[in-house]
């Protein structure tokens, strides 16, 4: 029986979470408990995982938000960057894997029990145990990632899929876009279906004075109608892009993850995501077949490193 203890990693723009991991026989079978620390007060990723401790682990497996590119990850919303052949060395690390943020939460969906994912729109049944899931996650930024199901296993592919173009789909999302590309030039889609989206929402709703943290609180509560109404159509808008992501995926299910996705467990069900995420002229039917879920393990990036790890080095 092979069983190993490693340091795993899932590194965002916000937050930058460590814990250890027990690999055994290819599955994750213990994740403790993560060590949250703020991105933005180290320099690099060495020095956030001097500030983990955990200095005599041999073996390691990173999630990080940004492509893996020639041996290096560059962060798409942060500052960092890891050099997967140095930091192995600088770590005296014996064994590592390194993979897109989105990637790891993919394998988190393909390996976490069935009583981690929430229904939230679509048929209310289990995931599909073939074809593809597309996994789709607003936070910081928006991740997408998606992997196929197949006998035996399965494949993860991470993409870069918040970085295509925003679709504006009427009057308010055109003011939107008139108002981001005469600052960005051209917009992605990350700029509306991410946490920060919610401002440039409430600002084309005729919304001031208060900035992205509070019209989340204040509107997912209802505290507020204006914030409320930004909320209602951030949700409305991110059912357009993840019927968007399906079509183009292929997939037989959809599996939402992210910070803010989490924040919207109460508010996705009763909003107009789903009926947005049918609304594909001439394919309806096949939309609507589609199972929504939302996975609500409390750290999937993490779990997710350590199966990629497992799958790598089994």
């Amino acid at each position: 029986m092979k069983r190993d203890e490693i340091a795993v990693a899932d590194i965002g723009g916000t937050h930058a979470r460590f814990a250890l991991a027990t690999i055994e026989n290819g599955a994750v079978v213990a994740l403790d408990r993560a060590n949250v620390l703020n991105t933005a007060d180290f320099a690099n990723f060495e020095d956030a995982w001097a500030a983990f401790g955990h200095t005599g682990i041999r073996a390691a497996a990173i999630a990080i938000a940004g492509p893996v590119l020639g041996g290096r990850v560059k962060m798409t919303n942060g500052p960092w960057t890891v050099d997967i052949a140095r930091t192995k060395a600088a770590l005296g690390l014996e064994a590592i894997t390194v993979l897109n943020d989105f990637g790891a939460v993919a394998h988190a969906v393909a390996r976490v029990p069935a009583d981690q994912f929430v229904h939230i729109a679509g048929p209310d049944e289990p995931l599909p145990d073939r074809g593809t899931i597309s996994v789709i996650g607003p936070g910081t930024g928006l991740g997408v990632a998606h992997l196929h199901l197949h006998p035996g296993g399965y494949h993860v592919q991470a993409t870069e899929g918040g970085h295509i173009g925003f679709a504006p789909q009427d009057m308010l999302d055109d003011r939107m876009l008139a108002g981001l590309r005469a600052r960005h030039g051209r917009v992605v889609t990350e700029r509306i279906h991410a946490g920060p989206g919610i401002a440039h929402i409430y600002a084309a709703l005729g919304g001031s004075g208060l900035d992205e943290r509070s019209i989340w609180e204040r509107g997912i509560p209802r505290d507020d109608e204006l914030a409320a109404e930004a909320v209602d159509r951030f949700c409305a808008s991110l059912g357009t892009v993840a019927g968007d992501y399906a079509l183009a995926h292929g997939a037989s299910a959809i599996v939402l993850a992210g910070g803010i996705g989490q924040k919207l467990r109460g508010v996705l069900p009763a909003s107009a995501f789903g009926e947005r995420f049918r609304a594909k002229p001439r394919y309806e039917a096949m939309m609507e077949a589609i199972p929504i879920k939302l996975i609500i393990h409390p750290q999937p990036g993490l779990y997710g490193a350590a199966a990629a790890f497992a799958q790598e080095h089994r």
